[in-house]
Protein backbone atom coordinates (compact mmCIF):
# COMPACT_ATOMS: atom_id res chain seq x y z
CA UNK A 1 0.00 0.00 0.00
CA UNK A 2 1.44 3.35 -1.23
CA UNK A 3 1.48 6.04 1.64
CA UNK A 4 -0.14 9.15 1.19
CA UNK A 5 2.59 12.03 1.56
CA UNK A 6 1.33 14.80 4.45
CA UNK A 7 2.72 18.19 3.61
CA UNK A 8 4.63 20.20 6.90
CA UNK A 9 4.42 16.76 8.39
CA UNK A 10 7.78 17.03 9.44
CA UNK A 11 7.67 20.39 10.39
CA UNK A 12 5.04 19.77 12.73
CA UNK A 13 7.21 17.12 14.30
CA UNK A 14 9.91 19.72 14.65
CA UNK A 15 7.55 21.68 16.33
CA UNK A 16 6.75 18.95 19.39
CA UNK A 17 10.58 18.25 20.21
CA UNK A 18 8.74 17.22 23.50
CA UNK A 19 6.79 14.03 22.10
CA UNK A 20 8.89 13.17 18.63
CA UNK A 21 12.28 13.65 19.98
CA UNK A 22 14.98 14.43 17.36
CA UNK A 23 18.48 13.17 18.12
CA UNK A 24 17.48 10.30 19.92
CA UNK A 25 20.90 8.92 19.81
CA UNK A 26 21.60 11.88 22.31
CA UNK A 27 19.45 10.47 24.83
CA UNK A 28 21.09 6.91 23.92
CA UNK A 29 21.40 5.53 28.06
CA UNK A 30 19.90 8.56 29.30
CA UNK A 31 16.38 7.81 28.63
CA UNK A 32 14.82 8.10 32.25
CA UNK A 33 16.57 11.30 32.79
CA UNK A 34 14.43 12.48 29.45
CA UNK A 35 11.15 11.34 30.97
CA UNK A 36 12.78 12.28 34.57
CA UNK A 37 11.97 9.34 36.38
CA UNK A 38 13.14 5.91 37.00
CA UNK A 39 10.16 4.03 35.39
CA UNK A 40 10.53 0.91 33.38
CA UNK A 41 10.53 1.69 29.53
CA UNK A 42 8.31 -0.39 26.58
CA UNK A 43 9.27 0.57 23.21
CA UNK A 44 7.03 -0.24 20.15
CA UNK A 45 8.83 -0.98 16.51
CA UNK A 46 6.04 0.50 13.92
CA UNK A 47 3.85 2.16 16.53
CA UNK A 48 1.51 3.46 12.87
CA UNK A 49 -0.74 5.89 14.09
CA UNK A 50 -0.16 5.30 18.22
CA UNK A 51 -3.76 3.95 19.37
CA UNK A 52 -2.01 1.07 20.95
CA UNK A 53 1.04 3.20 22.67
CA UNK A 54 -1.54 6.04 23.90
CA UNK A 55 -3.78 3.78 25.17
CA UNK A 56 -1.45 1.80 27.30
CA UNK A 57 0.24 4.99 28.54
CA UNK A 58 -2.92 6.00 29.27
CA UNK A 59 -3.63 2.60 31.67
CA UNK A 60 -0.16 2.36 32.80
CA UNK A 61 1.00 5.78 33.64
CA UNK A 62 3.94 4.25 36.02
CA UNK A 63 5.41 3.16 32.99
CA UNK A 64 7.71 5.10 30.48
CA UNK A 65 6.50 4.58 26.61
CA UNK A 66 8.28 5.21 22.89
CA UNK A 67 6.98 4.11 19.75
CA UNK A 68 9.50 4.07 17.07
CA UNK A 69 7.65 4.55 13.29
CA UNK A 70 10.06 5.45 10.32
CA UNK A 71 7.15 6.86 7.53
CA UNK A 72 6.29 10.80 8.45
CA UNK A 73 2.61 11.19 7.18
CA UNK A 74 1.74 7.82 9.65
CA UNK A 75 3.59 9.72 12.74
CA UNK A 76 1.68 12.83 12.41
CA UNK A 77 -1.54 10.87 13.25
CA UNK A 78 0.30 9.14 16.32
CA UNK A 79 1.43 13.01 17.34
CA UNK A 80 -1.95 14.13 17.33
CA UNK A 81 -3.14 11.36 19.57
CA UNK A 82 -0.67 12.09 22.07
CA UNK A 83 -1.07 16.20 22.31
CA UNK A 84 -5.17 15.05 22.57
CA UNK A 85 -4.56 12.60 25.58
CA UNK A 86 -1.47 15.43 27.03
CA UNK A 87 0.13 11.92 28.11
CA UNK A 88 3.59 12.68 29.51
CA UNK A 89 4.68 9.18 29.53
CA UNK A 90 4.80 8.61 25.65
CA UNK A 91 7.44 9.63 22.86
CA UNK A 92 7.82 8.55 19.61
CA UNK A 93 10.99 8.67 17.67
CA UNK A 94 10.64 8.83 13.54
CA UNK A 95 13.33 6.44 12.89
CA UNK A 96 13.78 3.21 11.18
CA UNK A 97 14.14 0.08 13.82
CA UNK A 98 16.71 -1.24 12.33
CA UNK A 99 18.80 1.60 14.18
CA UNK A 100 17.86 0.33 17.43
CA UNK A 101 21.70 0.65 19.00
CA UNK A 102 22.03 3.62 17.65
CA UNK A 103 19.50 4.87 20.26
CA UNK A 104 19.20 2.34 23.39
CA UNK A 105 21.89 1.23 25.34
CA UNK A 106 22.56 -2.46 26.20
CA UNK A 107 19.89 -3.67 28.87
CA UNK A 108 18.14 0.05 28.92
CA UNK A 109 14.79 -1.24 27.89
CA UNK A 110 12.21 -3.59 29.44
CA UNK A 111 9.73 -4.60 26.80
CA UNK A 112 9.60 -4.99 23.23
CA UNK A 113 5.58 -4.80 21.24
CA UNK A 114 5.87 -6.17 18.01
CA UNK A 115 1.98 -5.45 16.52
CA UNK A 116 0.55 -6.33 13.00
CA UNK A 117 4.04 -5.72 11.43
CA UNK A 118 4.07 -6.37 7.28
CA UNK A 119 4.45 -9.93 7.28
CA UNK A 120 6.19 -9.94 3.94
CA UNK A 121 5.71 -13.13 2.59
CA UNK A 122 7.82 -13.91 -0.04
CA UNK A 123 11.10 -15.82 0.83
CA UNK A 124 13.47 -13.33 -0.40
CA UNK A 125 12.16 -10.82 2.34
CA UNK A 126 12.72 -12.65 5.03
CA UNK A 127 15.47 -10.43 6.87
CA UNK A 128 12.39 -7.52 6.89
CA UNK A 129 10.44 -9.50 8.96
CA UNK A 130 10.59 -7.60 13.06
CA UNK A 131 10.77 -11.22 13.93
CA UNK A 132 13.77 -12.37 12.07
CA UNK A 133 16.64 -13.32 13.50
CA UNK A 134 18.86 -10.26 12.59
CA UNK A 135 16.34 -7.99 14.30
CA UNK A 136 15.51 -10.15 17.20
CA UNK A 137 19.44 -9.85 17.97
CA UNK A 138 18.77 -6.34 18.37
CA UNK A 139 16.06 -6.63 20.74
CA UNK A 140 17.98 -9.15 22.64
CA UNK A 141 20.79 -6.22 23.07
CA UNK A 142 18.55 -3.79 24.18
CA UNK A 143 16.50 -5.14 26.75
CA UNK A 144 17.34 -5.97 30.11
CA UNK A 145 18.02 -9.61 31.01
CA UNK A 146 14.12 -9.68 32.25
CA UNK A 147 12.83 -8.03 29.75
CA UNK A 148 9.99 -9.44 27.32
CA UNK A 149 8.52 -9.50 23.44
CA UNK A 150 5.00 -9.08 23.25
CA UNK A 151 3.57 -9.92 19.43
CA UNK A 152 0.64 -9.48 18.24
CA UNK A 153 -0.58 -10.42 14.41
CA UNK A 154 -3.29 -11.64 12.42
CA UNK A 155 -1.30 -13.41 9.82
CA UNK A 156 -1.25 -17.05 10.48
CA UNK A 157 2.20 -17.37 8.24
CA UNK A 158 3.89 -14.39 10.47
CA UNK A 159 3.05 -15.97 13.78
CA UNK A 160 3.70 -19.58 12.25
CA UNK A 161 7.16 -18.33 11.14
CA UNK A 162 7.72 -16.31 14.15
CA UNK A 163 6.93 -18.83 16.76
CA UNK A 164 10.05 -21.01 14.83
CA UNK A 165 12.09 -17.77 14.80
CA UNK A 166 11.81 -17.25 18.41
CA UNK A 167 12.35 -21.22 19.07
CA UNK A 168 15.47 -21.67 17.23
CA UNK A 169 16.80 -18.73 18.82
CA UNK A 170 16.33 -20.04 21.95
CA UNK A 171 13.98 -17.92 23.52
CA UNK A 172 10.95 -19.31 25.72
CA UNK A 173 7.58 -19.00 25.09
CA UNK A 174 4.85 -18.24 27.65
CA UNK A 175 0.71 -16.89 26.77
CA UNK A 176 0.72 -18.01 23.08
CA UNK A 177 -2.89 -17.44 22.29
CA UNK A 178 -3.72 -18.43 18.83
CA UNK A 179 -7.50 -16.64 19.37
CA UNK A 180 -6.64 -13.46 21.65
CA UNK A 181 -10.47 -12.30 21.40
CA UNK A 182 -11.15 -15.53 23.27
CA UNK A 183 -8.01 -16.19 25.33
CA UNK A 184 -10.01 -14.07 28.32
CA UNK A 185 -6.78 -12.19 28.26
CA UNK A 186 -6.64 -9.02 30.40
CA UNK A 187 -5.26 -5.27 29.86
CA UNK A 188 -5.45 -5.98 25.53
CA UNK A 189 -5.35 -2.73 24.01
CA UNK A 190 -6.01 -2.93 20.38
CA UNK A 191 -4.37 -1.18 17.37
CA UNK A 192 -6.02 -0.29 14.05
CA UNK A 193 -5.76 -2.63 12.76
CA UNK A 194 -6.68 -5.33 15.68
CA UNK A 195 -9.59 -3.27 15.72
CA UNK A 196 -10.59 -3.40 11.62
CA UNK A 197 -9.81 -6.92 11.90
CA UNK A 198 -11.80 -8.69 14.68
CA UNK A 199 -15.04 -6.50 13.54
CA UNK A 200 -14.81 -8.98 10.24
CA UNK A 201 -14.15 -12.07 12.86
CA UNK A 202 -10.75 -12.43 11.81
CA UNK A 203 -8.57 -14.46 14.55
CA UNK A 204 -5.52 -12.32 16.45
CA UNK A 205 -2.47 -14.50 17.34
CA UNK A 206 -0.43 -13.21 20.53
CA UNK A 207 2.53 -14.69 22.41
CA UNK A 208 5.00 -13.52 25.00
CA UNK A 209 8.98 -14.31 24.48
CA UNK A 210 12.13 -14.04 26.73
CA UNK A 211 15.71 -14.27 25.72
CA UNK A 212 17.35 -17.33 27.43
CA UNK A 213 20.44 -15.62 29.88
CA UNK A 214 23.68 -15.10 28.63
CA UNK A 215 26.22 -17.44 29.17
CA UNK A 216 29.18 -16.52 30.52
Amino acid sequence: MRLRNIPGAKDEMNQNPNIVISNPSQHKGNWSKLFNNDHPIHVEVGTGKGQFLIGMSMLNPEINYIGIEKYESVLLRALERSKESEQENVKFLNEDVGNLLDFFAPGEIDRVFINFTDPWPKNRHEKRRLTYKGFLKLYEEILNPEGEIHFKTDNQGLFEYSLESFSRYGMSLHNVSLDLHKSGIEGNVMTEYEERFSRKGMRIYRCETKFSPKSI
